[in-house]
């Protein structure tokens, strides 16, 4: 009888180390983009008298210049992939799947180089567009922010004619945010991220806003975003390397990961904190 409890001790032993040798992991959909599309330079006017596109086409063309539809609609030349079908994903640079990201909830990059933004969700892209960022004289800062607050329209503190629709503050002494503005098709603003309007509209209900402790403290900060990158202002346009390359302005998962592990311990522990006082209210 003895022997028999020794054996079971032994086995129960043994399977409770394996257990904790062996921690479970996150499985995560890895997500790939279709084969590389290749992009040409075409006259605006001649390529739509030539061409019938679709709004779903034609977002994907002004995505593509960087642009919005109004300033598309004013360009001579635009560079046209040889699909116009794909998911707007498709076009831009982010990678569709991080595994990196897996356990942070809600993430933005935004990608000064490229003119591009991406959110994430636990590792997974779930929404991407174009964006105009700040010009040369007034560049947007980078590095690690959080969505602070929001307001569906502001008057910009640089000229209190400028109206701002679904403004999120990521930067709250120097008033910079990203909200719905023209895009020129080039970095424009006054230190903000410019947007679509639907794209201002996505993040501003996407993402969370800080929770004040007080006037001059904040208890629970928002979403994190990460701006990162350089643009060459007095270069050509980063985009116009598509027609040699299709992958020149690529975004790698080891990119991504390179920009967040120095934030990544802040990260966390303010999604922690963000978790107690949801769990606590």
């Amino acid at each position: 009888m003895k022997k028999i409890l020794l054996i079971l001790t032994i086995a129960i032993l043994s399977f409770s180390c394996k257990k904790k040798e062996s921690p479970e992991i996150k499985e995560i959909e890895i997500r790939k983009k279709p084969t590389a599309i290749s992009y040409h330079i075409e006259n605006r006017k001649d390529w739509l008298k030539a061409n019938t596109a679709s709004d779903a086409q034609l977002g994907n063309l002004a995505a593509i210049n960087r642009t919005d539809k109004a300033n598309f609609a004013k360009m001579d030349s635009i560079i046209v992939p040889s699909d116009l079908n794909e998911k707007i994903e498709n076009y831009l640079p982010f990678p569709l799947t991080v595994p990196y990201l897996r356990d942070i909830d809600k993430i933005i990059f935004f990608s000064y180089p490229s003119q591009t933004f991406a959110a994430y969700e636990k590792g997974q892209l779930v929404y991407t567009g174009q964006t105009n960022m700040g010009r040369k004289k007034d560049p947007t800062p980078t590095g690690l922010f959080y969505t602070n607050w929001k307001a569906e329209k502001t008057t910009s503190t640089f000229n209190d004619e400028w109206e701002l629709r679904w403004n999120f503050n990521i930067e709250n002494k120097k008033g910079v945010g990203f909200h719905q503005y023209a895009l020129p098709g080039y970095p424009a603003s006054h230190s903000c991220l410019r947007l679509q309007e639907k794209d201002a509209r996505y993040l501003y209900d996407w993402a969370d806003q800080w929770v004040l402790a007080d006037e001059e403290n904040v208890k629970v900060k928002g979403t994190p975003v990460i701006v990162f990158g350089s643009y060459d202002f007095d270069g050509k346009k980063p985009w116009l390397q598509l027609v040699k390359d299709p992958l020149a302005l690529e975004i790698s998962k080891e990119e991504i990961e390179k920009q967040t592990t120095p934030f990544l311990e802040k990260i966390l522990t303010e999604q922690k904190n963000r978790e107690g006082y949801q769990n606590n209210k």
